[in-house]
């Protein structure tokens, strides 16, 4: 797909059924038990899910809520039905893109081939916002910066999987896939006796076994702790969730000590040293003495224990500058740089507004096309041209013209569909999948991900702070 020749016709892949009506084979044993199952008992076990769900406290907040109100992420009973050779075609794809990004961060803080070769224009990574010059020269264990990563994945009307973007910080979301597997074994235990599904329940161990190995290689039996910014941040529930899972302590930035270059955990019985941290706070906030001095979320000294080689972190200080959309058009490139392969994975076609003639051809074509902030998250500061008003867009016109390098544009995919539940009954919305990737001593992932599903009708935004649900992602054995 060209980006100059890109169709903008809204048209979509539908997961469950063929363009002759026909159901797909994997989903038939689904829909057979859709066809027999009244309404009224999906209906009513939704209901349960979400009690069961406001019980164990599964919720999130949204920044920028005026009332601060705890949301439950609604869940969808419906599940997305992959087959295993169509996983395990993806699983290459999100093996190769990942290991080339890594290699991509520890080259730039190394020798920088890659801006050497002129792949990438050095003030591309370098003049990065999100580029951390402490970082260069620092060897990491495994040579591993992204250890967690997210990599979301829609599938276009041509049938093809996209990569949208990658999350390389902190990805958040994988609770959500853990727990939705446990409701729906709860709920609709059935439906496993038919077929089989692979399993996703041992993603804590595959976790704390990454995270183990991002220890320094003279630490025989490392210390894990996830750090969390406290109670109040949207994904905290997650942070919780994790550390009980992996049987290890949840830290807030007051509960650690920095002395003599080393980290410390205060604890009942005295200080506990800590060999590798699961920070899910951003880099800005993890040293007041290195980054933000206003910041209280952090640990004071905690970058200079890191830069000495005496604590680890997952993910590395300053991965950021691999997943900004910036950079995600030169990551197929990255994969033929390092790994001398052709990409497994496609990128959605991506304009660059910084550069005169994508600035120009985007506000042409505005209306046609998917505008996005470069450091934007969530949804937030993105513009889904053919939904836009006249005011929406000329509005957002503005502001393109007066900062082009803080967007980038592409095609408005439509993304594919799967029966979901609504209130009339089933019908098809639209769907994206979220894999994550564990980097230690391999790469590993387990089979599925989180499929965020957009609830409106029509919709294609799928996050949960706009509005988007969840559903179980089941890989066929």
């Amino acid at each position: 797909m060209s980006k100059r020749g890109v169709s903008v016709e809204r048209r979509h892949y539908d997961e469950m059924r063929a363009a002759d009506g026909e159901v797909r084979p994997h989903f038939r044993a689904l829909a057979e038990w859709l066809a027999a199952t009244p309404a009224k008992r999906v209906a009513e076990k939704r209901r349960e899910a979400d009690l069961l769900f406001h019980r164990v406290g599964i919720t999130f907040a949204v920044y920028g809520d005026v009332q601060g109100a705890e949301r439950l992420i609604p869940f969808d009973t419906i599940p997305r039905v992959i087959p295993r050779a169509e996983w395990d075609e993806l699983a290459r794809g999100l093996v190769q893109r990942v290991t080339a990004l890594n290699r991509f961060l520890h080259d730039i803080y190394h020798k920088q081939e890659i801006l050497k070769a002129k792949v990438i224009a050095p003030e591309q990574v370098t003049g990065n916002a999100a580029y951390v010059k402490a970082m260069e020269g620092l060897d990491l264990p495994n040579q591993v910066y992204s250890h967690i990563a997210g990599i979301d994945l829609i599938r276009h009307s041509d049938g093809e999987y996209y990569v949208l973007e990658d999350n390389l910080r902190t990805p958040s979301g994988v609770s959500y896939m853990i727990e939705n597997r446990k409701m729906m074994m709860r709920l609709f235990p059935e439906l496993f006796d038919r077929q089989a599904v692979a399993p996703v329940e041992h993603y804590p161990a595959l976790l704390l076994e990454t995270l183990r190995a991002a220890a320094v290689p003279r630490v025989r039996d490392p210390v894990v702790a996830v750090l969390t910014p406290g109670q109040h941040n949207s994904a905290y529930f997650e942070h919780a969730f994790l550390a009980q899972q992996m049987g290890v302590e949840l830290v807030e930035g007051a509960d650690l000590v920095v002395k003599d270059n080393f980290v410390y955990m205060r604890t009942t019985e005295g200080r506990q040293r800590v060999d590798v941290i699961y920070r899910r706070l951003d880099d800005a906030f993890l040293d007041p003495l290195a980054f933000r001095k206003d910041s209280l979320l952090g640990v004071p000294g905690l970058f200079a224990a890191y830069r000495a080689g005496n604590v680890s972190l997952a993910n590395a200080v300053g991965t950021g500058v691999a997943d900004d959309k910036s950079t995600y058009p030169f990551v197929p490139d990255m994969i033929r740089f390092y790994l001398g392969e052709e990409p497994l994975l496609h990128n959605v076609p991506t304009w660059q507004l910084k550069k005169p003639e994508d600035l120009k051809y985007v506000l042409d074509k505005l209306e046609q096309l998917v505008v996005k902030e470069v450091q934007g998250s969530g949804g937030y500061g993105m513009l889904i041209g053919p939904d836009a008003s006249k005011a929406e867009l000329k509005a957002f016109r503005a502001r393109i013209k007066a900062h082009p390098a803080k967007y980038i544009a592409q095609p408005t995919l439509s993304l594919s569909t799967c029966p979901t539940f609504v209130k009339r009954g089933v019908a098809p919305r639209h769907v994206d999948l979220r894999p994550y990737v564990l980097s230690g001593k391999e790469v590993k992932l387990v089979p599925g991900g989180l499929t965020r599903v957009a609830l409106k009708e029509g919709s294609l935004v799928v996050n949960s702070s706009q509005g988007g649900g969840t559903k179980d992602t089941w890989v066929l054995e």
